[in-house]
């Protein structure tokens, strides 16, 4: 599957966002490249359909998703009944490898990535490797357990102190296992991109 190798600070700062906990993107809030300074402050306003992708860019760099998911991921949401843009960011936050995050299992959602790809997460008991399944109302998230043993395990109590459970999710730690029991809604859903412009933008 591609990847994108860009570093997480470049993107940060070529999007004028931070994604995630990088202090070099708030400490230089300017592009990135030799020029950087110069077009912060030159910076022309974009258009609607600039605005829009700009939109669309940060959405993916933030769940780390590629352009082919992403349509997949509006197609679903378009497909529902009521808010599209509602359902779009609902569809972002229910797939496998965000909700690791959000339980606190991983540090960042590439990490989180990649426990899902090696085989560390059991979905009701059983193995799933895909990070863009989608998890339902009900489903019990929990690590396997021979896996337990690994470094990247080791660290999850520091990353459950860092993290926010969100009332979506709960969370059993002492065993390192979480449950999905409910649907994302309200200020959950707030993002660091407008998910309506995202609509418009697949919609044109």
């Amino acid at each position: 599957m591609a990847k994108d190798f860009t570093p997480i600070v470049k993107r940060s700062r070529r999007l004028g966002v931070v994604l995630g906990k990088e202090k070099a993107a708030r400490r230089r809030n300017y592009p990135p490249g030799i020029h950087g300074p110069k077009q912060a402050r030159s910076r022309a306003r974009l258009s609607s359909y600039g605005e829009q992708l700009q939109e669309k860019q940060k959405a993916k760099a933030l769940y780390g998703i590629l352009e082919r998911q992403m349509r997949k991921i509006f197609e679903k949401a378009s497909r529902k009944k009521g808010n599209t843009a509602e359902a779009f960011v609902q569809f972002l936050e229910l797939r496998l490898d965000n909700a690791v995050y959000r339980l606190g299992f991983a540090k960042t959602r590439r990490q989180a990535r990649q426990m899902v790809s090696h085989g560390f997460i059991l979905v009701n008991s059983k193995r799933v490797n895909i990070p863009s399944f989608c998890v339902s109302i009900g489903d019990q998230i929990t690590i396997k357990e021979n896996k337990k043993e690994k470094g990247i395990i080791k660290q999850i109590p520091e990353a459950m102190t860092a993290s926010k459970l969100p009332s979506w999710l709960s969370r059993d730690e002492k065993i390192f296992s979480g449950k999905v029991t409910a649907i994302p809604q309200g200020e959950e859903l707030d993002q660091i991109f407008d998910p309506t412009m995202i609509v418009e933008f697949y919609s044109r």
